[in-house]
């Protein structure tokens, strides 16, 4: 494991006031992830932001209600990703739940079409004769100027509903709905696209029933909650207190297995319990598979298995997904060994690498980039771009991962700034972005994009750390705490499930599955003994029973043969002293 510093999350010195009903580690776990009130930890759909707060939502609703009124033909264009497809889904189903009769989807080609609502998408649908009277994007189109002007100029109707930051210029679309546009008052900036959408079917259906216009019975729309969670996971956006009533309501949904037959699919291909299931399994487990068919084929496949009504349809695609990402697996796994012969020929320790990293390999897969970035990003603790060739030969396509402290879309606007046209087209958020390059400027692009990170960060936050939350008690260390912390969450970004550090000994080791390194454990201030495992340490580790070890852990309920015993999950471990 690589070297890290263990930091210890700051735990605020006054808690009184909320929260009296917890227990003790809740509260303490709660005010250090900034809660600093009970309604902060209130769940109920009734909690949600208004969507009237959003701009452009009432022309949004004016647009799609006319659709239904007249009958008009709608077509849905998402994006090739987790938060892409679920979007997809959800306006598919929820339009249709609200009366719009004919409706359709397409997804750009990650490989031919590139992101986004492009002329290309337009003039093909012109040519195939499918032109419909309304086109919503969902997870894209804020950038997308001549995308929507090519629909206007044939008298298509373009509605954006977006969550990505906006740039300088903004199409001209009938209606935008984004929370991250300039003026919007919207309180959740970090809802994902998936929300964005479900916030556009919630005021639909509001202006439909105000005017006594509703199919009946009334649709519920809280049976898209599901793919609301699983969207807004997968796409690891900021769980503010907005997001987590989404992800909280769609487990709940789905560990009563009122959940879509695809998501229920994606689970039991993959060997989860969904009545057991977390936002980690969402994040981990489902959104990987679903990515997969947009990184290696067609994200229609993944639209389809969370569309498909039966459970047998359901699980053949999910069976397709999942063969994909074992698929996606192995290219990354060359990939990545390319990349560290790559590091290792640039320099001999990492002190000697750029700050900010810039990789590229003829043969590398555009759809599994941004994967290996994030890899290389984990390995080195430097923000990374992995550069793929584009389809025309001249073109190479990036996928950057960023690491705290640098806002990495907005690091490439500095690279843009100072290097007009160096970069095609650019976008992203704070911890990821896509950018594309002529191939002859890759190495001016490296030299740019190296500066603009040494121009915003200092040598110290180069420096790979782990942050926890300090040690568990040994009246803490037990299984009760492994179930409190699974049920008390939903965690994830920015609101980060609960890791804790302490010493232990280490009683034996051993390797397990050639790469796996499986522990015993007792603390060193006393308690008795406790299972770990290390998850892809490699073959070679230390020998820890002779040093002890300081272990950085999540406890966790494992069970074996019928019997569930608490199992330490080991994130990270040095030896002692």
């Amino acid at each position: 494991m690589t070297p890290k510093k263990i930091l210890r999350r700051p735990q605020p010195s006054d808690v009184t006031g909320w929260g009296q009903n917890l227990p003790p580690i809740l509260r303490r776990l709660y005010a250090a992830r900034g809660v600093q009130s009970d309604d902060q930890l209130q769940y109920t759909l009734k909690h949600l932001a208004s969507p009237m707060q959003l701009r452009g939502i009432d022309r949004a609703v004016e647009l799609l209600a006319e659709a239904v009124a007249q009958k008009q033909r709608v077509m849905v264009l998402g994006d090739f990703d987790a938060d892409g497809a679920t979007s997809t889904a959800v306006a598919m189903l929820g339009l249709s739940m609200l009366g719009v009769a004919a409706i359709d989807f397409r997804v750009p080609s990650r490989f031919s079409d590139g992101y986004g609502l492009t002329p290309g998408i337009i003039h093909r649908l012109q040519d195939e004769g499918d032109l419909p009277d309304l086109l919503v994007t969902v997870d894209n189109g804020i950038s997308a100027i001549e995308g929507v002007r090519a629909a206007r100029e044939l008298g298509i109707k373009v509605v954006i509903t977006d969550h990505h930051l906006a740039g300088d210029e903004l199409p001209d679309a009938d209606a935008i709905v984004n929370p991250n546009q300039p003026g919007c008052p919207f309180l959740s900036k970090n809802a994902a696209g998936v929300g964005v959408m479900f916030y556009v079917l919630t005021a639909l259906r509001k202006h439909l029933r105000d005017n006594n216009l509703l199919p009946d019975p009334e649709p519920n729309l809280g049976n898209l909650l599901d793919l609301v969670a699983l969207g807004t996971v997968a796409d690891v956006v900021p769980l503010d207190h907005n997001n987590r009533i989404f992800v909280e309501q769609g487990i709940r949904r789905i560990r009563k297995g009122e959940a879509r037959p695809g998501i229920l699919a994606l689970l039991e291909v993959a060997g989860r319990d969904y009545t057991e299931i977390s936002a980690t399994d969402l994040g981990f487990v489902v959104g990987p598979r679903l990515n997969a068919a947009g990184r290696l084929d067609d994200m229609s496949i993944g639209i389809a298995c969370l569309l498909a009504d039966s459970r047998d349809e359901a699980l053949r695609l999910a069976r397709e997904l999942d063969n994909f990402n074992r698929e996606r697996r192995s290219i990354e796994k060359d990939m990545k060994t390319q990349a560290q012969d790559l590091l290792a020929s640039m320099s001999l320790d990492i002190e000697g690498l750029p700050w900010g990293l810039a990789l590229f390999d003829q043969d590398w897969h555009q759809g599994v980039i941004g994967i290996l970035a994030a890899r290389i990003r984990e390995q080195t603790h430097r923000p990374t771009i992995a550069f793929a060739p584009d389809d025309d030969g001249e073109h190479l396509k990036g996928s950057a991962r960023s690491i705290p402290g640098l806002h990495i879309r907005d690091a490439l606007a500095v690279v843009d700034a100072k290097n007009p046209g160096l970069m095609k087209k650019y976008g992203g958020h704070a911890m990821a972005a896509g950018m594309t390059i002529v191939r002859d400027d890759l190495e001016r692009f490296s030299n740019a994009f190296d500066q603009a990170v040494r121009d915003t960060l200092k040598p110290e936050d180069l420096e790979a750390a782990i942050t926890t939350d300090g040690p568990l008690a040994p009246e803490e260390l037990n299984l009760d705490t492994a179930y409190l912390l699974k049920r008390a969450g939903p965690w994830g970004q920015h609101f980060p499930e609960p890791v804790f550090d302490g010493e232990f000994r280490v009683v034996s080791q051993r390797i397990v599955g050639e790469n796996h390194l499986k522990l015993v454990l007792q603390p060193v201030d006393g308690g008795g003994i406790i299972d770990g495992i290390a998850f892809n340490t490699g073959p070679e580790v230390p020998d820890f029973t002779r040093s002890g070890a300081r272990v950085v852990y999540k406890p966790d309920a494992n069970t074996f043969r019928g019997r569930t015993n608490l199992q330490l999950l080991v994130d990270y471990l040095e030896p002692l002293g």
